[in-house]
């Protein structure tokens, strides 16, 4: 049980304070209601930020997996140097190419009327990619605040831009027009400045690392370069279609959806807040990876290993299965708050959220699953299940979206990341065996659901009213961690902090 400890020590220490960064990067997402009245203004947005990740995984190659993977067997200061002078030339030789080709690229994604997106969009990527090995070195050190610090500071940089020029600039030269900070600021711009404050969050972040980017080296180690290529190349198919399944409803929603340009953005921008949401649970999940993800490499030589990274699923499930009926339970209150204090119009398509959320439960469980094939050296695998999942995401969403529309796009991302955990699991278990605990696994994530859909029957039959299905979904939510709580104490009494609750 000492490595889940660890593991629980590091979450507490480095996973909470990047929940906590990645909770601000949320909140500054979920502001654009309150921003801008119609989510069809956000459309041309939606796409730009649906076409980052995209571009990341073409940037970053792996290098990140592949230094914690290598850094175990390797000289750990000439891996450094290698990779980032890699990454380095590479991010100015892609976004040369991406700043040719912003006319096609613009015409290709319908961003005519915004090609200077283009070129913010690339300048971002590019920042964001110097900061990858920093961050993964602070990472494989395992040194969380200095982590933290960096990621909550240019995400606070973000924010107080994006605030100004949207929100204070804006209000102040309506009653004062001749203001000095009007000279700053030009209307025409407009949600371009979500994209420049994103911008300058990512240079203030590269400053703050200067520490580490200076430890870097003019130093390229070929033999080393050329077998951590071998080793990240399947990353990059694994990653790209990582981002199909991931991105690609809001990619392609306004070309397949039968609908008038107008109303097309409309939902697409509706739907981009729907998948906010839901990215409640990934953002614990992308917080658990950070932590996971050296911590799995570290403990890979060890003889129990295996169980370990059971018992290290099990306690993640359960933690999904409480962010599941958080979300489920209380979209009420995210309702209320939409129809009340933004536009009634935000509010729509919310009853697919758990669906969504259920979806990337999945993803999540996948991520755990694929340590196999990441210890193994056989990423081809994960390459495999990826495609196959992007196959079934594009067949799905060109097909699901004219007919269901939102509840189409969720019902392929549900299903898409369904198969590739499963049939993550089954290959698993053959090349590289871990106990996990299927049954009660399963028990758990069915128990939620129902839970849910009886909260959904309690509001819809017995009363509508916010503090009714506020105050059931409390008690259902009690009844889940009571029950939890009396099913694992016994484990749960060997985590620290929490435990000595349950010694009694």
């Amino acid at each position: 049980m000492s490595g889940i400890k660890k593991l629980a020590g590091q979450t507490l220490w480095y996973g909470i304070p990047t929940i906590a960064s990645r909770f601000l990067g949320y909140l500054m997402n979920m502001a654009l209601p309150f921003f801008i009245a119609l989510p069809e203004k956000t459309a041309d947005l939606v796409q730009v930020y649906t076409l980052i990740p995209f571009l990341n995984v073409l940037y970053a190659y792996g290098l990140e997996t592949a230094y914690f993977r290598f850094s175990q067997t390797h000289d750990k200061e000439k891996l450094y140097s290698t990779l980032s002078l890699s990454l380095f030339f590479s991010s100015i030789f892609f976004t040369v190419i991406l700043l040719l080709c912003r006319e096609s690229l613009a015409s290709a994604t319908d961003l005519n009327a915004h090609t200077e997106y283009i070129l913010w969009m690339a300048a971002i990527i590019a920042v964001d990619n110097l900061n990858t090995l920093p961050f993964a070195k602070l990472r494989q050190e395992n040194r969380p605040r200095r982590y933290a610090f960096a990621r909550i500071a240019g995400i606070l940089m973000n924010i107080f831009v994006v605030i100004l020029f949207l929100g204070i600039i804006p209000s102040l030269l309506k009653n004062n027009p001749d203001h000095f900070l009007g000279k700053f600021y030009n209307p025409d711009i407009g949600l371009g400045y979500y994209l420049l404050g994103n911008l300058v969050g990512s240079l203030f972040t590269l400053l703050i690392l200067a520490k580490e980017i200076r430890q870097v080296k003019f130093r390229f180690n070929i033999p080393i370069w050329k077998e951590v290529m071998r080793y990240s190349m399947p990353l990059i198919i694994v990653g790209l279609g990582g981002m199909v399944n991931d991105v690609l409803s809001r990619l392609i929603y306004r070309h397949v959806v039968d609908l008038p340009p107008q109303q097309a953005d409309h939902e697409l921008g509706v739907f981009a807040n729907i998948f906010r949401l839901a990215l409640l649970i990934t953002i614990m999940i992308q917080a658990f990876r950070m932590a996971a993800e050296p911590f799995f490499f570290n403990k890979s030589k060890e003889e129990n290993a295996p169980r370990t990274y059971a018992r290290v699923m099990k306690f993640f499930v359960i933690a999904c299965c409480f962010m599941f009926l958080l979300i489920g339970l209380y979209l009420d209150i995210f309702k209320w708050i939409f129809t009340h204090f933004a536009n009634p119009r935000w509010a729509e398509g919310l009853e697919v959220v758990p669906l969504l959320a259920l979806g990337n439960i999945f993803l999540g469980i996948y991520y755990n699953l694929s340590v196999w094939y990441k210890l193994t050296n056989k990423n081809r695998y994960g390459a495999m299940i990826t495609i196959a999942g992007a196959v079934i995401t594009i067949a799905l969403n060109i097909t699901l979206i004219p007919v269901l529309h939102y509840t189409g796009a969720a019902l392929a991302t549900f299903f898409c990341y369904l198969f590739m955990m499963v049939s993550s699991y089954w290959l698993g278990q053959k090349h590289y065996p871990v106990p996990y605990a299927v049954k009660k696994l399963i028990a758990y994530l069915t128990m939620v659901v129902l839970i849910y859909l009886l909260h959904l029957g309690m509001v819809k039959y017995l009363s509508h009213s916010l503090l009714f299905s506020i105050s059931s979904a409390t008690v259902l939510f009690l009844f889940f961690t009571w029950f939890v709580s009396r099913v694992e104490a016994r484990e749960l009494s060997k985590l620290p902090i929490i435990g000595k609750y349950f010694n009694r």
